[in-house]
C-alpha cells in the first residue's frame, strides 16, 4: 500500500523517462554485440543492480529538484548522444550517465547550493 502512495507522487516524466532509457540501453546492448563499442569513463565494469525507473525515483526523492530538470537531464543526454556517437547510451554507463545529466540540469535549471550536492549524491548512491 506504501509503494502504491509513493508511485501516486512521482511525476509521470519519470516513468517515462526511465521506459525510454531502458529501451535505449537495451537496444545499444544488443547492437554492442554486434559491433563492438568504445568503453569511457562513465562505463562500469558490471551492470547496476538498481533499476532505471528506481534510480530516477531515488534521484527525484533526495535530490528535491523539480521535475523539468529530467527534461533537460534527457535533452543533454541526447545531445551527448548525438555528438558521441562511439559511446552509446547502455546499460553498463546510462546511470553514470543519467546521474551527471541530472546534476548538471539541476544546476542550470533549480541552483541548488554547491554545500548540498555531496550530501545528495551520497544518497543516491548508498544502495546502488
Amino acid at each position: 500500500m506504501a509503494e502504491l502512495a509513493e508511485t501516486a507522487v512521482m511525476p509521470k516524466v519519470i516513468t517515462f523517462l526511465s521506459s525510454l532509457l531502458q529501451r535505449v540501453a537495451e537496444s545499444n546492448d544488443i547492437s554492442h554485440q554486434l559491433y563492438p563499442q568504445k568503453a569511457s569513463i562513465f562505463h562500469g565494469l558490471t551492470r547496476p543492480t538498481i533499476s532505471i525507473q528506481n534510480y530516477l525515483e531515488r534521484i527525484f526523492k533526495y535530490s528535491n529538484c523539480s521535475p523539468s530538470c529530467f527534461v533537460v537531464a534527457y535533452v543533454y543526454l541526447d545531445r551527448f548522444s548525438q555528438r558521441q556517437s562511439c559511446f552509446p547510451l547502455n546499460s553498463f554507463n546510462v546511470h553514470r550517465l543519467l546521474i551527471t545529466s541530472v546534476l548538471v540540469s539541476v544546476k542550470f535549471m533549480d541552483d541548488i547550493f554547491v554545500e548540498e550536492l555531496p550530501h545528495v549524491l551520497m544518497m543516491i548512491h548508498s544502495v546502488s
